[in-house]
């Protein structure tokens, strides 16, 4: 489900506020790489949603939970890389149920070309012993 409505952006002041963070955090933290803002006008960064809440975590892990900038950066690489790992094997699941269904599908013509239909191919037939 996408959202209709439009994107909303914040200087640094706002969302320091709105984050908990102090101003020279989060500018810090732009600095240093942790928190890409997706628009800088006129020489100042703009934070929408996806930023604050990166913002709030970063927050949770340093003040709650006592990690230190380097820690917060192994974190939040460690989650990409996990997010695109899962982003591929979504994509790969995918790939594999595609190509079952196009297997499935040529088995079933193949089988409609048949000269003799066998019943329950596919399956173990019984047979008796006379």
């Amino acid at each position: 489900m996408t959202d209709d409505r439009p994107q909303t952006y914040c200087s640094v002041e706002v969302a320091a506020h709105l984050a908990g963070l102090s101003v020279t955090r989060v500018r810090r933290l732009v600095r240093t790489g942790l928190i890409q803002p997706p628009i800088v006008e006129r020489g100042r960064p703009l934070f929408g949603e996806v930023e604050l809440a990166r913002l709030r975590k970063i927050r949770r892990l340093t003040t709650d939970l006592g990690v230190n900038l380097a820690g917060v950066e192994i974190i939040v690489n460690m989650r990409r890389k996990i997010e695109t790992m899962q982003q591929e094997m979504e994509r790969f699941i995918a790939h594999v149920r595609e190509e079952l269904g196009r297997r499935k599908q040529e088995e079933a013509i193949e089988s409609s070309r048949a000269l003799v239909k066998v019943p329950g191919h596919g399956h173990n037939v019984k047979s008796e012993k006379r």
